[in-house]
Parts: structure tokens; C-alpha cells; sequence
């Protein structure tokens, strides 16, 4: 079946074959019931065809969500980015779906890109064979977080104390209370969190934050914990980018994996293992990384989602589940 047969369906048959796509996939019933209906929104209010010009635009991201803001915005009082945000995951799953039925060229996956949702056994490291890095690869995998309930009412309550309850710095119990949730959710190995806490309140970081400024990791990451000097790099990427997102991508070990398995592959970049580990490097690393591979469109947030996911699905630890962040 190819791109023009499926366009020629009509809404309620087309619909019925995306409910047995989703039906296939690993994912809750309420999340079905709510793409299901949610998917086809454009149509619904727009029309046939603006709904498909959005699913196939080339800038598919963009293109699609500017049209979701302008309908969102004729039909509705709600939050309007917020919601723009979640009708476009509906329509990254759509795309997987016509990828995955392999009926339009353009939007097809080789081979290695339908592997992005299998399960993969544990490999030496030498024998792994990542897929290309790829505007593909990225839906896939943004589509992946956004079915990770999980980890979304995770990141909701995360957002709530950063950004609503205790949105400063400069009171050590708020401070407390965001490293000691962010030390609990992704076992980041604090043992004793006040000296964090602590020192985070004495470094006055909220206009560095706010800024940016990249340096402010390294400041946050050295603490002395009784007579020794402890070293909580994860931690700190962590706690920075739980307040400004688009500008601190987060470190953690699955992140280390990928980068330095493309830069052996494919020379994307010329770094040094140890450079991973100073943040400033580390970010402009991942800029690199996003450059090399034609995935500008993406902010730092996402690329960050994507990697972290491709580095647990194919260097999985030999011990355990492993949080997201971990060391």
C-alpha cells in the first residue's frame, strides 16, 4: 500500500487501521483511547488535507506544529503550546505507523530504524551496530519518552518543584528539597544531601542559571562531604538542567556510550574520553553531534531524550535497571 491509497481513505477506515497499530504497541489503553481521537485532530478541525501536509511535511516538526498552534488557537481556550506539544507526539506515532507499514518512501525506515523497539540482547561493543543518527531515528525515539508514562509523571512532578514551588536558590530548604528528590528519582549516590544543598545556596546561582552559563556545573559538581572532596558531575547536569532544560543537556554514562561510539565510527567530533567529563566540552560535543548529523531542528532537550534512550537500548548496564541519569 503506498502514501496516495492510504490518503485516499476514508476518516473512519483510516482510523480503524490506526487502531490496530496501536493496539500492536506496548502501550496503556488510555493512552490509545486518547490517539485514537487525538491524532486526528487537524482533520477534524482543519481538513482532510491539512491534516496529511502536516503528517508528510519534510520539516515535519516544525510545519506541523505551527499548524497545530493556529488551529489550537481558532478552537480552543486552553493552553495552546501545551496542547500544540501534545497533539504533535500523536502525530510522530502516526508517522511511525506509516513507517512501519513501510507505505511511503519518504517516510519509511531501513531496516535498522524498525530495530529502535525491539529489545536488544547484550552485545560486546565491538559487535553493536547503532543506527544511523537520523531525523527518523529521532521521531522514533521522541515517540518512544512520550509512551514512557513512567518517566512523564516523573518529570511532572520534577517540574512542578522546580519551576512552581521552588522555582530559587536561595533558601537551603527549597534547595533541600529539589536535590533530595532529584537524588531519590535518579539514584544519583548522595549520601548525606545537606552539604549539597549547602553549598549549592552559597554559590547564589539563580542569575547563572537563568544565563545559562555552563561553567555553573563544575561549580555545583566538586562538594566536600566531611573531610573528603566529592565529585557529582551526573548530579549536578541534573539539578541544572531540571531549571533551565534547553540549555543544560544532561550527562550520564548511556549519553557517554553514544557519543563516543559515533565519534569512533563515524570522527563526528575530536575529543578525548575525559572530556565527556567537563561539561563544557560535554555540551559542545553534543552540538557537534546534533550538527554532524543534520539534526538542527532538534533543541538540546530532545537530542538529550534521544541519545539517552539509544545508549540504554544498546549499551544496557550488566547490573540491574538503571535510572535515567545515573553516573
Amino acid at each position: 500500500m503506498d502514501i496516495n491509497k492510504m490518503r485516499a481513505l476514508p476518516y473512519d477506515e483510516l482510523r480503524s487501521l490506526y487502531r490496530e497499530f496501536l493496539n500492536s504497541q506496548n502501550i496503556s489503553k488510555l493512552t490509545i483511547n486518547t490517539a485514537y481521537t487525538d491524532t486526528f485532530y487537524l482533520w477534524r478541525k482543519g481538513s482532510k488535507d491539512l491534516f496529511w501536509n502536516a503528517v508528510t511535511a519534510t520539516d515535519f516538526k516544525n510545519a506541523a506544529k505551527n499548524e497545530l498552534i493556529k488551529t489550537l488557537s481558532e478552537n480552543s481556550t486552553g493552553n495552546v503550546k501545551s496542547l500544540a506539544n501534545s497533539y504533535l507526539s500523536h502525530l510522530r506515532r502516526f508517522r511511525l505507523f506509516l513507517a512501519t507499514d513501510g507505505i511511503a518512501d519518504s517516510l519509511s525506515t531501513s531496516k535498522q530504524d524498525k530495530t529502535a523497539y525491539r529489545t536488544y540482547t547484550r552485545k560486546k561493543k565491538m559487535d553493536v551496530d547503532v543506527p544511523n543518527p537520523s531525523i527518523e531515528q529521532v521521531e522514533i525515539y521522541l515517540t518512544k519518552w512520550d509512551d514512557l508514562e513512567n518517566y512523564h509523571l516523573q518529570e511532572d512532578a520534577l517540574n512542578k518543584l522546580f519551576f512552581e514551588l521552588c522555582p530559587k536558590n536561595t533558601d537551603v530548604i527549597d534547595i533541600l528539597l529539589k536535590a533530595s528528590t532529584l537524588n531519590d528519582f535518579y539514584s544519583t549516590n548522595i549520601f548525606s544531601i545537606y552539604p549539597m544543598a549547602k553549598h549549592i545556596c552559597d554559590l547564589n546561582i539563580d542569575v547563572r542559571l537563568k544565563a545559562g552559563d555552563v561553567t555553573l556545573v563544575r561549580d555545583i559538581q566538586y562538594v566536600t562531604i566531611g573531610d573528603t572532596e566529592k565529585n557529582f558531575y551526573s548530579f549536578a547536569s541534573k539539578y541544572c538542567s531540571h531549571h533551565n532544560p534547553l540549555d543544560y543537556p544532561i550527562y550520564d554514562s548511556y549519553v557517554d556510550e553514544v557519543l563516543r561510539y559515533f565519534r569512533n565510527r563515524d570522527n563526528f567530533s575530536d575529543f578525548q574520553d575525559g572530556d565527556l567529563k567537563d561539561y563544557v566540552r560535554f555540551k559542545g560535543i553534543l552540538i557537534d553531534f546534533r550538527s554532524f548529523y543534520g539534526l538542527d531542528n532538534y533543541n538540546l532537550k530532545q537530542i538529550d531524550q534521544y541519545v539517552w534512550q539509544l545508549g540504554k537500548d544498546y549499551f544496557p548496564k550488566n547490573y540491574g535497571k538503571k535510572k535515567r541519569g545515573d553516573k
